[in-house]
């Protein structure tokens, strides 16, 4: 039987909230603070929808990588759904429920992942956004972000270069 890499379904499972517009998605290492599970997947939505939507495409694609969850709580919850897959467990939580809840501050020595891949994504939308524009055109938008952005730290590196 092949070892299960738990810290990759927890980016992955992550990647899939973020892929379905949740909010402050965390991934929490757990490992040295208690057994029943290596990562905790915190995610915020703000429909029962997104709940829905978010945890039928982790199981899906789980599935297809023949992954099945031990267990599932809050099946019939607008505000809170749990997928435990044993070495990770995924919250999908309302913001109400978040905030009462406050997983983050309970699991407070745990690590926080860092999801730097997910980031990149969610600011190009958010350009996008911002700007009105397809989400084709993102990527335009972000490439002449950064030509303006390096164009004004060569002349503020010249500025200096020129006080010396």
């Amino acid at each position: 039987m092949a070892k299960i890499d738990f810290y990759e379904l927890a980016v992955k499972s992550a990647q899939i909230a973020e892929d379905k517009k949740a909010i402050d998605t965390i991934i929490l290492d757990v490992r040295n603070l208690t057994v029943i599970a290596n990562y905790f997947v915190v995610t915020t939505v703000q429909s029962t929808t997104q709940i829905n939507a978010i945890s039928a495409e982790i199981e899906k694609i789980f599935k297809e990588q023949d992954m099945r969850p031990l267990r599932r709580d809050g099946i019939s919850s607008s505000t809170w759904r749990v997928v435990d897959y044993g070495g990770i467990i995924i919250h999908v939580m309302s913001p109400e429920m978040r905030a009462s809840y406050k997983l983050e501050t309970l699991w407070d020595k745990a690590k926080l992942v860092e999801i730097k891949k997910q980031k990149i994504k969610v600011k190009k939308q958010v350009v996008a956004k911002k700007l009105e524009k397809p989400k084709a055109k993102a990527g335009a938008l972000v490439k002449r972000a950064v030509k303006k952005i390096v164009k004004k730290t060569k002349k503020i590196i010249k500025g200096k270069a020129k006080k010396k």
